[in-house]
């Protein structure tokens, strides 16, 4: 299949997935913190763990690179979402919310994607 295919294809699946996970998600918690966004991002950070170390460890067709890593996790994450829930929380007055996401975004999206590299070697 054409790798634009591919990554119209996964990019249309990821969005779909980012919307309603992060909607289901903030409907179920309190106001105050992003946790739908966030919830999205570091689990994106765990599947892109996964997928790039199966995508490069495993013999796989090449398509599989646009439609997971490239066209899935790069609709389902968010990083614009992520900048403007922490600029709506700073300009808001909320600074320990827009510190907490900042500083707790990249901490588990960080240790997500590590654990998905780690866990998918170890299979």
């Amino acid at each position: 299949m054409n790798r634009y295919v591919m990554i119209a294809l996964g990019g249309a699946l990821g969005a779909i997935a980012r919307y309603q996970l992060a909607a289901m998600i903030q409907a179920r918690v309190p106001v105050g913190f992003p946790w739908g966004t966030f919830v999205v991002n570091v689990t994106g950070c765990l599947v892109m763990g996964v997928a790039t170390t199966l995508l490069t460890d495993r013999l796989v067709h090449p398509n599989w690179r646009f439609l997971i890593p490239i066209g899935f996790i790069g609709a389902y994450t968010t990083f614009s979402t992520f900048e403007l829930e922490t600029f709506r929380a700073v300009t808001d007055g909320a600074w320990l919310v827009g510190g907490l996401n900042v500083a707790g975004s990249v901490l588990a999206g960080y240790v997500a994607l590590w654990l998905g590299v780690a866990l998918t070697r170890l299979i």
